[in-house]
Order: C-alpha cells, then structure tokens, then sequence
C-alpha cells in the first residue's frame, strides 16, 4: 500500500551505525518511533548498531494505518532486521506495546537472533476482543500517551482504527499460540499499572517461552508507555547489562 500523508516530524526512522552488534527496536501500535528513539540513541552511544523501522502506515495519520495489516507491520521490522544483517554479526531485538510482540515474532522465526527485549508486550488484550464485531464503526479512541510522568507525550494517532485493532488481535493471537518456540535468552519488562495491555501479558510470555534464560523485570513508576516514562534510564541500564551478558 502507498501512504497518502507524509511522515510526522519525529516519527522519523532512525539508523546509527556502530560495531558488528546490533539493535532493533521496535514502536508500538498506533505510535511511532518517537516512543523508541531515547533508547536507540543511547545504544547507538554504547557503541551498538542500531535500527528503528517505522512501522507501515505508522507515523503519518490514522487513515495510512486503516489500509495496513499485520502482515505490513512484520515486513517494516524484517526490513531493519536485514539492514542490520548487511553490518553485524549479532542482532538484539527490543520492542515496546506491538513492537514486542513484534520482537517475539521475529523471535519465533529466526533462531539465529541472539536475544530479545520485550516491554510491555501484547499478547492476549480482552477488551479489544469485542471490535471484531463492529462494521459500520471506522474509528476508536486513541489509547496512546499512557504515560506517568508529568509533561510527556507520545507521538501517536488521535485515533484508532477498528481495521487495525481486527488486526492486531489476529496477530496476537498467532505469537501466543507459538511462543514456545521462542528459545534465546529474554529480558522482559512490564509495567505494575499498564492502561493498555493488561500486565498479565509478560507473566504469560515467561512462561509460555521456551528460553532457559529468561527475566521477568517489574516497573514501579511507569505505565504502558515506559520507554518515555520514569523508568526510561532503568530500561536502558538493565538493557546494556543484559546484551554485555549475552554476547
């Protein structure tokens, strides 16, 4: 599909090229790279090369997002993902909201990834089962800019459209059902109070993941949005601490 608004300031994809590891970071629905660049950025000036796609039909208005499906969503990442491939020799993949369960698919279809991040990651959202029975409603509210911290916005759509949550749901509903084959090492944030996705969602990727190493770290002071929250500086730290050990 061809977008018919153009990208928001901001929501830019970003690209830092580094050493020969590297770090794909994924935003979330209906948000942009906006929420993930604080993050690339300090990997980037540990020395790491890192990627942020903009996710199809993301970043410029609701109605580019109303023609994409899943399926659109997984081919902006795999695009990072093959960009890092031409520089590095070890790839992390982290992700927040969609980007982690986006992390978890690429997780679950290429074996050679060394490691995966996810924050706040969806999996399994029950209040946005009952859209799939809309038809003549074209948009919800926006749900994004859950955030804590006072003065902080997210830069994402004012809306929601219903073809896209009908989307999601499917998509989740395929990551669930595979996370067994998920095997790397995992460091999985959550937030205590999450508007968004219900916490739940990380206990239950630590446990259905096939990973022998994994970590279930706990957010106090963040909700849904944590990479643009308190917490910020904390994912960051265990993040650089986690790839040193992984490598």
């Amino acid at each position: 599909m061809t977008e018919k608004y153009p990208v928001l300031a901001g929501a830019e994809p970003f690209y830092f090229e580094g050493n020969r590891v590297g770090i794909l970071v994924s935003h979330g629905f209906t948000g942009s790279t906006q929420s993930m660049r604080p993050l690339g950025e300090a990997y980037a000036k540990a020395g790491y090369t890192v990627c942020g796609p903009r996710l199809k039909g993301h970043g410029t208005h609701y109605e580019d997002m109303e023609q994409t499906t899943y399926q659109d969503w997984i081919a902006s990442v795999e695009e990072g993902y093959q960009w890092l491939k031409e520089r590095c020799d070890t790839i992390f993949v982290t992700g927040l909201s969609m980007g982690g369960t986006l992390t978890l698919y690429m997780a679950e279809n290429y074996p050679e990834i060394r490691a995966i991040i996810p924050i706040n990651a969806a999996v399994d959202i029950p209040a946005m089962a009952p859209v799939r029975q809309l038809e003549d409603v074209r948009f919800l509210d926006a749900i994004g800019s859950d955030i804590k911290k006072p003065g902080v916005t997210e830069l994402a759509y004012e809306k929601t459209p219903v073809a896209s949550v009908k989307e999601i749901l499917t998509f989740m509903e395929q990551i669930k059902a595979d996370l067994h084959k998920v095997n790397c090492p995992a460091l999985i944030f959550v937030s205590g109070e999450d508007h968004v996705v219900p916490p739940d969602n990380s206990q239950m990727i630590y446990d259905g993941i096939g990973s022998e190493v994994k970590e279930l770290h706990h957010m106090k002071d963040s909700y849904h949005v944590a990479t643009l929250d308190n917490d910020q500086q904390v994912i960051i730290e265990k993040t650089l601490q986690f790839i040193e050990k992984n490598l």
